[in-house]
Parts: structure tokens; sequence; C-alpha cells
């Protein structure tokens, strides 16, 4: 079976399922990664998980940076790929591996010197939580390097249309941190019990087993990889015109995790639990979204390669082909979380007073699911038109909008339950606003060769 997918020729729908179901399958397996973790560590109680909810943002935040490199980096070598240019499509691949590995080692640095004061942030009362946190934050964001070339890595492969060796490695990464989980957080065998912070070197070593099968498997590529002299200067141009891509949506996803972060203070007014129930009800919750922006991902290869190679029409029927599968995913998340709330959130709290908190968290959520897919997809597919300051100017603008929506919500009778409307409220207005914006750009295209 060939690992590389044709994007320019062929059917498009089994061309878009050969790239996508292996991104999706990998954004499941990330997804299980945290998901791993919160059921080990709600095993401990609601306080262990508030603690790794709060540094968590952190790793999440993370996303934002790595979008420079990542974003940029796969746009260009899509497009250079669709030009038939493969040596400039070689230079941007090596200057988003330089740049992702220099915003790495500074990002960890700032997590390892000011964790805890980024952990006060939050204004969590219990000390033991602040101090779960700080170590779970010290470990988990200051190795935030294997993460951080893992993201680049998978967004290279999807770009000359290879999802499976990232899925592959994904998957060996989840078989380590199940092992490791237990074994860390728990104290099982020669490990010492470390609680959360056994959480967060699970991960890391998991991660670190990624990154290992990834370099494996760059060395034996002949489409891209094999071009790269990773230890060569990269022109000040390429690295530039990657910025200029991935820097909107750099600011998009920091943005939106700071606003999550806000919301999360916002929250803990509520007490300590109710942070909790925000940090599993949005990891659940990530059964859709990690699958979406997997999609997502795919979506802008396909974009990206096609729009490089003026096949304007292909584009358009690849947009509505994925924005239909899309559309029953969305709706198949939304009957899951809507009445299946309760047994699922018990899979990862189990105390009497927080588990009621949780379903109404999933309940209220999951109906705005099929809109946050359809935003998602959407973003990728501006995204490899290399649109991605329009992408930044809608989402910034209407995730803004949770905070005063929050802040209004909350003060009513809703309570909590209003914080929650508040982000299924913006959701349904991106989705809507995300597909008539492109399908509005779509129309000014010529009709080129399909």
């Amino acid at each position: 079976m060939k690992k590389t997918v044709d994007l320019l020729n062929g059917k498009i729908l089994s061309s878009l399922a050969e790239l996508a179901v292996p991104i999706m399958a990998t954004s499941l397996v990330q997804m299980a990664y945290n998901l791993t973790d919160m059921a080990w560590i709600g095993r401990v109680g609601s306080s262990a998980v508030a603690s790794v909810g709060s540094a968590g943002m952190y790793t999440w935040l993370s996303s934002g940076v790595v979008m420079l490199a990542k974003m940029g980096g796969q746009v260009k070598v899509a497009h250079s790929l669709g030009e038939g240019r493969i040596k400039k499509a070689a230079q941007y691949g090596k200057g988003a591996i330089q740049l992702a590995v220099f915003l790495a080692v500074l990002y960890g640095l700032i997590m390892v010197l000011f964790a805890r004061q980024l952990i006060g942030f939050f204004g969590l009362s219990s000390p033991q939580i602040i101090n779960d946190g700080v170590g779970y934050l010290r470990i988990a964001g200051g190795l935030i390097i294997f993460a951080f070339l893992n993201q680049t890595l998978t967004s290279l492969f999807t770009a000359i249309g290879d999802s499976k060796t990232p899925f592959l490695a994904n998957f060996a990464g989840l078989i380590a941190n199940m092992i490791l989980d237990p074994m860390l957080i728990f104290g099982i065998g020669i490990f010492p019990r470390l609680g959360a912070v056994g959480a967060a070197a699970a991960t890391v070593t998991a991660q670190s087993v990624v990154t290992l099968l990834m370099i494996a498997s760059v060395k034996r590529d002949r489409i891209l990889f094999d071009k790269i002299k990773i230890w060569e200067k990269t022109p000040a141009p390429y690295l530039w015109t990657m910025v200029k891509i991935g820097f909107p949506s750099s600011v998009q996803e920091t943005l939106y995790c700071a606003i999550s972060m806000v919301l999360t203070r916002f929250v803990a007014s509520w007490g300590d639990a109710a942070v909790a129930v925000q940090r599993v009800g949005g990891q659940v919750e990530s059964i859709s979204w990690m699958t979406a922006e997997g999609f997502g991902t795919a979506i802008n290869a396909f974009v990206g390669q096609n729009y490089g190679a003026k096949k304007y029409g292909r584009l358009k029927k690849g947009y509505f082909t994925a924005a239909r599968m899309m559309f029953v995913w969305g709706l198949f998340t939304t009957c899951v979380l809507v009445f299946f709330n309760e047994p699922i959130f018990r899979l990862f709290i189990h105390e009497a007073d927080v588990v009621p908190k949780g379903m109404d968290y999933l309940k209220i959520i999951g109906y705005g699911q099929m809109f946050m897919c359809l935003e998602l997809m959407t973003v990728g597919a501006l995204a490899g038109m290399g649109k991605t300051l329009v992408s930044s100017c809608i989402s910034i603008t209407l995730t803004s909008s949770r905070i005063p929506l929050a802040f209004l919500f909350g003060a009513t009778a809703l309570g909590l339950n209003g914080v929650w409307w508040a982000l299924t409220v913006s959701s349904i207005l991106k989705g809507i606003v995300f597909c008539s914006a492109f399908i509005y750009i779509l129309s000014k295209l010529p009709k080129g060769d399909t």
C-alpha cells in the first residue's frame, strides 16, 4: 500500500478519505493521551484533576506558539509541491523544523522559570492543587520540544500526502502512555507514587517515543525529507513567509486558549470542583474537536496542493465533500454528549456532588458540536489557500464574545451553566459565519481545472 496520497488527481472522496482517516485516527490517539491521563488522575480525586487542568492550559497555549512553524510549513510545502518545486518545498520544510525547535526551547524556559506565577493566575484555593500544578507544568511545559517536533513533522508528512506515518508513531506513543500512567501516578513496582506529576512524566516520555519514531521515518522518505539538510541555515525570506502565514493562526489559537484561561479563572469562583468539571468536560469534548481539527489538516493539504496547481474546480468540490462528512460527524457527537453524558462523565470523576455538574456541561456543549466541526474544517481550508488572516479575524471576534457572554449568562439564574451556554452560542455563530465566508471566497475563484 502506498504511503502518500495523490491529492491532485483521481476521485475526490477517496483521496480525502485516504488522507483524512489516518489523520483523524491520529487526533483520536492524541485525544486518548489526554483521556488516559484524566481517567487515572480522576481516581486520585477532583483536586488532582483541577491541578492538571490548570497546568494543562499552558500546554494548550503552546499549540498557538508552534503554529508559527506548523501552519506556515505545511501550507508552503503543499503549495510548492503543487507547483512542482521540490527544492523550494524542502527549504520550507527545513525552516519549519528549525523554527519549531527554537520556539520550543524558548517556551520551555518560560514554563520552568515562571511555573508558580503562571499557575497562580487561576486563583486556586488549595495549596496542594497549586503545588501539583506547578510540578506538572515544569515537566510537561519544560520538555515541550517533543510535542513541538511531533506537531511540525506531522504537518509536513501531511503536506506530502502521508498521514499514515504520524498515525503509527502516535499510536505507539499512546501505548507507552497507557502503560506508564498508572505506574507513575500510583507508584507501581519500582516507581514512587507521583500523582499529577507522574501524569506529566508519562505523557512527556510517550511524546519522546513518538519523536524518535517520526525521525526514523524521516530518514526513509524520498519525497521531501531526504532533500532537507537540517543543519544548514534557512534563507530569511522562507522563514518570513512562513511566519506571515502562521502568525494569524498563531494569534487565533493563542487567543482562543487565553480566553479559556480567563473563563477558567471565572469558573473558579464556583469552586475548585467547577474547574475539574471544565477540564474533564473539555477533554471529553475533544472527541469532536480534535477529529474535526484533524480533518481540517487533511483538507488543508488537499486545498493547498490544488490551489497551488490552480485546480479551483477540484478545490471547490473537495470542500463541499468534506463539509458533508463533518456535518454527519458533528451530529453523531451531539447525540453522544446529549444522551450519554452521565456514563461518560462517570468514567473520570465519581464524586456525587461533581457528577451532575459534569452532566450539565456535556449536554449543553453537545448542542454546538456540528457547528464547531464545520468551523474547524473550514479553518483548515482557508489556511490551505493561505488566507489565515481572514480566519483569524472571524475567530478572534467571535471567540472573544465568550467572555462577555459568560459574565452575562453566569449572572442569571443559569449560574455556572450560563458559562457553558456562552461556549455553545459562540460555537454556533462561528460555524455559520466561517462557512458563509468560505463559500463567498469560493465564488470569487476562477472556474479552473477539476
